[in-house]
């Protein structure tokens, strides 16, 4: 069924298009209502910014840095680079470059585009991408001297760095004092547990086994990782989420020696395994409690520390990779299986790793169209390859995309085949598509890890940086040191 909610601005009558009929972990059966750039969208109780606004079809949301080129959603996670938005409860509660893809949905959520003028879909900034060779990195350095005759800097400070600013900033950060609390808390444990994915709930649960005091922290607003997008995984013979579920519940039987924090960050390893955490409690509430701290820094010192960080998917490197429409293909994955919504409907797959496959299964069992998969690979994938060509998707291995058109959002894509004998690369032909979803593989996080002085080398199997080995007190566990299997 389609929810449509009516937009107070225009007059005109959203829907939820893209969303799929059944699958997702959202709250179907209530509504949400949010408002971006003043038009008003409909979503579910579980949606983030970023998957609601996909459902609704819009897919344009920023403007970049200088060139205020268009802009799309790119990840499902925080590391999104593009989908930067302000977030607005009131003149003191107004908070810039919030990414997307980490802001939960909640009713009357009133997000705002930035750094365009007078409009996301028509910005006069974008000038600066027609002109884009009169302005290389560094050309203002002296070029906007001013003339001697004024006293020194004035035209720079006055006229010049002012309106470079307005030109080639971000969100604009509010000026009303800032009228909420936060707090600070120091904990001693003797395990710390970064990440609650597979590796990280199975870390934990072993350690409270054990009889450790154990505290394990999670950016995302539920625990799981990768396993909340599983819909056909297995652990120990169970389902994916079932397993979740009963982990869960086993850590919770240890609750006076175990601490969960969900919506809770690591950002950094200090001497002595000291541990910062940053814990958000009050951003994803429609009406918080006037008391209610919005965050807590938690001080943890932690006899050992485990990361277990996941890794981040890579991009593939082409002209117009930037574009609205173009995604990665495990955010993709992610898009149709949690939250249930299908981010295009003629799609095209770019891959150089299985999770290619992945997301085109995923997406033609929500209803698209799978217009092709470019597999860099000269043997393709395996299992999944075949599964694919089975359910009538054309493969085509040992090619490329070399270019993309359109606008505000990518409406063609320019293929290539690799010649191995002549190390080259020739053109092929053009497929019309309004998405493309493409992995270059995954980078294990090791950012933590590095921070704690843990050395990295190359590894050429896996196609990434990897950790060395552990460094004292702190180890590492499951897609951050390279082991990608269940």
């Amino acid at each position: 069924m389609t929810t449509t909610t009516q937009a107070a601005t225009t007059g005109t009558t959203q829907t939820q298009r893209y969303r799929t009929g059944s699958s997702g972990r959202i709250d179907r059966a209530r509504t949400l209502r949010f408002t971006f750039d003043g038009i008003g969208y409909t979503g579910h109780p579980g949606d983030t910014l970023a998957s609601a606004l996909l459902a609704n079809g819009v897919h344009l949301v920023a403007r970049s840095f200088k060139y205020h080129r268009p802009r799309g959603i790119l990840t499902a996670g925080p590391e999104e680079p593009n989908a930067l938005v302000t977030v607005i409860r009131d003149a003191a509660r107004t908070t810039p470059n919030q990414r997307a893809t980490v802001v939960e949905l909640y009713d009357g959520l009133d997000a705002h585009s930035q750094n365009r003028w007078p409009s996301l879909a028509l910005d006069i900034g974008a000038v600066n991408d027609r002109l884009a060779p009169l302005f290389p990195a560094g050309f203002y350095y002296k070029t906007f001297m001013g003339p001697k005759a004024l006293p020194r800097d004035w035209a720079w400070k006055r006229l010049f760095e002012p309106a470079i600013r307005r030109a080639a900033g971000l969100g604009k950060a509010p000026v009303a004092a800032d009228p909420d609390t936060y707090a600070a808390r120091f904990a001693h444990v003797d395990v710390l547990v970064v990440g609650a994915g597979p590796a990280g709930l199975a870390a934990a649960l072993v350690a409270a086994e054990a009889g450790a005091r154990v505290m394990l922290a999670d950016e995302q607003s539920e625990m799981g990782g990768s396993l909340l997008s599983e819909t056909i995984a297995t652990i120990e013979g169970r389902p994916a989420l079932a397993w979740i579920t009963e982990t869960l519940a086993a850590l919770c039987r240890h609750n006076d020696r175990v601490t969960l924090l969900p919506r809770t960050t690591a950002f950094g390893i200090y001497p002595d395994r000291l541990v910062g955490l940053a814990e958000r409690l009050s951003d994803h509430l429609a009406q918080p409690e006037p008391d209610l701290p919005r965050e807590r820094l938690w001080h943890v010192r932690a006899r050992e520390i485990v990361i277990a960080a996941g890794a981040i998917e890579r991009p593939q490197v082409f002209p117009g990779n930037d574009r609205p429409g173009v995604m990665l293909a495990g955010a993709v994955f992610t898009y149709a299986e949690r939250w249930g919504v299908r981010a295009g409907s003629r799609v095209v797959v770019a891959c150089a790793s299985d999770t290619g496959y992945r997301a085109a299964l995923a997406l033609k069992r929500a209803g698209a169209d799978i217009l092709r998969i470019l597999d860099r690979r000269a043997d393709g994938g395996g299992p999944l390859m075949e599964e694919a060509r089975s359910d009538g998707i054309a493969i085509d291995t040992g090619a490329l995309v070399v270019g993309t058109e359109g606008r505000t959002r990518i409406s063609r894509v320019a293929t290539g085949r690799i010649d191995s004998a002549r190390n080259t690369t020739t053109s092929g032909d053009k497929l019309n598509c309004d998405l493309l979803a493409m992995s270059g593989g995954w980078t294990p996080s090791v950012h933590l890890y590095s921070q704690a002085r843990g050395k990295l080398a190359w590894d050429a199997d896996v196609g990434a940086l990897l950790p060395t080995g552990d460094v004292a007190g702190v180890r590492l566990a499951g897609a951050c040191r390279g082991v990608s299997a269940l």
